[in-house]
């Protein structure tokens, strides 16, 4: 039986002894029985919430279990996929020195398809030479074009 079921009983048992609700005796044991009542409501409720966020609870955690999975696995793919394409792009002019934050940048690219950053004092010299194919780039520098 549960809690529930058991203080029904009470109130039948109750009902059933048809006891003098006016008298001291009567009264006490009514009250009782309907605290019982009351108590197994409040109780029954609490059962109810508990359970509903024990589930909930269950849910959060699988989704973060989920979650955490999928982040981990991208993490660990995407640094390892970024690390490479950093390592190949990114330090391709390693140890070439652009000079101060405020000189100008220039970029050209070469008939076999290679990029070449270069600063002022390359474009001043006139030509660079394709690191990738070995082909001499020559510029015109106009100092009236410049201003």
């Amino acid at each position: 039986m549960t809690i529930s079921e058991k203080s029904a009983y009470l109130k039948g048992l109750m009902d059933g002894l048809n006891l003098d609700t006016e008298k001291a005796e009567g009264k006490l044991i009514a009250a009782l029985v309907e605290l019982m009542g009351d108590v197994t409501k409040k109780l029954t409720d609490v059962e109810n919430t508990t359970i509903a966020i024990s589930d909930e609870l269950d849910e959060i955690e699988e989704d973060l279990d989920a979650i955490e999975d999928f982040i981990l696995d991208e993490e660990d793919e995407d640094y390892e996929d970024d690390y490479d394409d950093y390592e190949d792009d990114e330090f391709e002019d390693e140890g070439f020195d652009f000079g101060d934050e405020d000189s100008t940048i220039y970029e050209v690219k070469c008939a076999c398809g290679n990029v070449i950053n270069f600063d002022e004092e390359t474009l001043e010299q006139g030509s660079i030479i394709c690191d990738e194919c070995g082909e001499t780039l020559e510029f015109t520098f106009d100092e009236e074009e410049e201003e």
